[in-house]
């Protein structure tokens, strides 16, 4: 069975839901997740933010970057991945979600 040890995950949406569901599987592999979102605050019936989700990526066993990134704009998505081009040496693996 192939694990994502050493891979790095780019994630849109990855600050709850979803995303952050195939963020913290990748984690528990040992995978570099980066997340992009714009969720920096608490939202009053939502739970969770791009900082809290770092934090779980962490605690799951991953490396976590987080991006504020409003995917309308395109220049906020080129700095976001040339950050984690930065930090983690690449990217393996895009999730658009």
């Amino acid at each position: 069975m192939q694990t994502l040890q050493g891979k790095t995950l780019f994630i849109t949406g990855g600050s709850r839901g979803i995303g952050l569901a195939i963020a913290l599987r990748a984690a528990r592999d040992g995978a570099s997740v980066a997340i992009a979102a714009k969720t920096t605050e608490p939202h009053p019936k939502l739970p969770g933010t791009l900082y809290t989700a770092a934090e779980e990526i962490e605690k799951a066993g991953g490396r976590a970057l987080p991006c504020v990134v409003d995917i309308r704009f395109e220049d906020q998505v080129q700095a976001a991945v040339e950050k984690t081009v930065k930090a983690f040496g690449g990217i393996d693996i895009l999730v658009n979600n």
